[in-house]
């Protein structure tokens, strides 16, 4: 697996080498070994999987705040999606900072997004799907949401995104009472 450091402490790019034959290709895309040697010793508990219909969906900005706060390890298995990830923790020299980068299922690549993050992607296909795993089971009382065009993110949208009402009434970041510092366990 190859792993790449992204300029936000914690958060990883993640290519799993793939195996390809006349078949077509087989890889790992998760073992606990190998991301224990990449620093990430996160125990999963969960797995989601979305499908977005249009090209132009935007799912985020997200997050669990504690005690559930959860980390994730995002893929895209078909389809392609720009997934990023925002510091959000007091105290942190890159707080407020954002990471984006291109999932695809062609790429293979996964974003290890600890917690403390927000998360958020926006598909640039039709039919796309995300899979990720996370540290912590849903908690409808811990959900929340930070306005997805609040934090000067560059999502790359040709026109106006697909948003649930969730995501549309969401509150801007600035204002926005981060639950998560530096010191505090997630």
């Amino acid at each position: 697996m190859i792993v790449e450091r992204t300029r936000l402490s914690g958060v990883l790019v993640l290519t799993p080498r793939r195996f390809t034959d006349d078949r077509g290709w087989f890889c790992e895309t998760w073992n606990r070994r190998d991301l224990a040697l990449a620093g990430i010793t996160v125990d999963f508990v969960q797995d989601n999987h979305s499908m977005s219909a249009a090209a132009g969906t935007l799912r985020g900005l997200h997050y669990q705040r504690p005690p559930q706060a959860q980390a994730k390890l995002v893929g895209c298995t078909r389809g392609v999606v720009f997934d990023v990830a925002v510091d959000v923790r007091a105290g942190s020299a890159s707080y407020g900072q954002w990471v984006g980068v291109e999932l695809s299922a062609e790429n293979g690549r996964q974003l290890f997004i600890p917690a403390g993050f927000l998360h958020g992607f926006v598909t640039r296909a039709p039919d796309t799907e995300v899979q990720y795993k996370c540290s912590a089971y849903y908690a409808p009382e811990c959900d929340g949401a930070v306005r997805w065009d609040s934090l000067g993110i560059d999502w790359g949208l040709t026109g106006a995104p697909v948003l649930s009402a969730k995501d549309a009434a969401a509150p801007a970041f600035d204002g926005w009472q981060s639950p998560f510092s530096m010191e505090t366990p997630t």
